[in-house]
């Protein structure tokens, strides 16, 4: 088994992209991940003794953002969109496309957004998101079609500011 700095250094960069696609900011997903790996170095010797180390930290990243999300529902707000973008005739089709599905994800409510990023990121099946998350399958499947739904609303309507939603 790897020590706390070990695994540390080697896992860190990719739970951090990880918490990026959950929370949709970079520091933000810093913040996260560096207060699950506060808390782990605490608990280390119980946590290594876990059947896969990633899945028990990436289980605490999805918590810990969830928690925080509840935290901070009320001082903070997520932006449709960024002002510093630069002008779409600069960009490729591609990443136009990612940049209207990126915008679309952050409107999702949060357990949503976990059900989509643990299913299509993580690749995980309905009954590892319920483990995960910590819910019934049904739950997660009930999420997942709501999102789903939300998303292709928001792609063939697109989210205009200061629009409803």
């Amino acid at each position: 088994m790897p020590s706390f700095e070990e695994y540390f250094a080697a896992r860190r960069a990719a739970m951090v992209r990880f918490a990026y696609l959950l929370t949709g900011d970079s520091h933000r997903a810093q913040d996260v991940v560096q207060e699950v790996f506060a808390r782990l170095y605490l608990h280390w010797p119980r946590v290594e003794r876990a059947h896969s180390i990633d899945a028990y930290v990436k289980k605490a990243i999805v918590r810990q953002f969830l928690s925080w999300r509840r935290l901070r529902a009320n001082g903070e707000s997520v932006m449709a969109v960024l002002p510093d973008v630069p002008a779409p005739t600069d960009k490729a089709d591609d990443i136009t496309t990612r940049d209207t599905m990126w915008t679309a994800l952050a409107l999702l409510p949060r357990q949503q957004r976990a059900v989509m990023v643990l299913r299509y990121y993580e690749d995980l099946d309905t009954a590892g998101i319920a483990a995960t998350l910590g819910c019934t399958q049904s739950t997660v499947r009930m999420h997942s079609a709501a999102a789903l739904a939300k998303l292709r609303a928001l792609i063939v309507q697109p989210y205009v500011p200061g629009s409803q939603a």
